[in-house]
């Protein structure tokens, strides 16, 4: 595959992945698809993303594609023990998982055939919340395209997440709101009038 291909293959994948963020579907969705679309955009085994728990001690699988439940229910993800220099801001690339003393557990990575692993961060604004991991069944040399390409998919990824927070916010305030209004017309019956300019007792249920 010619440089120019791989570049015009990295672009529409990652259109295709905005487009899935501004679609209908729930957040898990969203990120299922963008570790999929990784997948096959790269010719991977599988791809992961994990997130720090709250106290920041452990990685926790939150979307993942082509691995298997038994290597992804492992055992904990120790956020120092498991590739740490991603969670300092640096994309690692590792040739062989099984050997590579950086892995915390190697075994499991043979067992389950992955053999290289590209690392790298996802930030949300300035800080690193998690890990976006990309697995080979081959010994496999990550190029900086093919880092830029999974930094900027863990930056979607991240970004989706955001997203899903705010959603969440704003729906919670639209529930407060709506309860409001309805306690208000409750208690004021068809004396309760809008604020807005031609809007009446009758009206007001239209704009919640």
């Amino acid at each position: 595959m010619t440089k120019r291909k791989v570049k015009r293959s990295y672009f529409e994948s990652l259109y295709e992945m905005a487009a899935a963020m501004n679609s209908a579907r729930t957040p898990e969705e969203v990120l299922t698809s963008i570790v999929e679309n990784a997948v096959n955009t790269l010719g991977a085994k599988g791809c992961s993303i994990m997130l720090l728990t709250p106290d920041g001690t452990r990685l926790l699988h939150t979307a993942a594609y082509g691995l298997s439940d038994w290597y992804i229910r492992k055992g904990p993800y120790l956020a120092d023990k498991s590739i740490a220099e991603t969670l300092r801001g640096e994309p690692v690339t590792i040739l062989d998982a099984s050997s590579d003393e950086r892995m915390q557990y190697p075994e499991q990575q043979a067992k389950e055939g992955v053999v290289s692993i590209l690392s790298v961060p996802v930030r949300l604004r300035e800080a690193v919340i998690g890990v976006m991991r990309v697995y080979t069944a081959r010994p496999y040399f990550f190029s900086s395209e093919d880092i830029s390409f999974v930094s900027a998919v863990a930056n979607l990824g991240a970004i989706a997440l955001e997203n899903a927070e705010l959603y969440e916010f704003v729906h919670k305030d639209y529930v407060t709101v709506r309860r409001e209004l309805l306690e208000w017309r409750a208690a004021f019956g068809d004396q309760w009038i809008g604020q807005g300019p031609g809007v009446v007792a009758h009206d007001w249920w239209k704009f919640i």
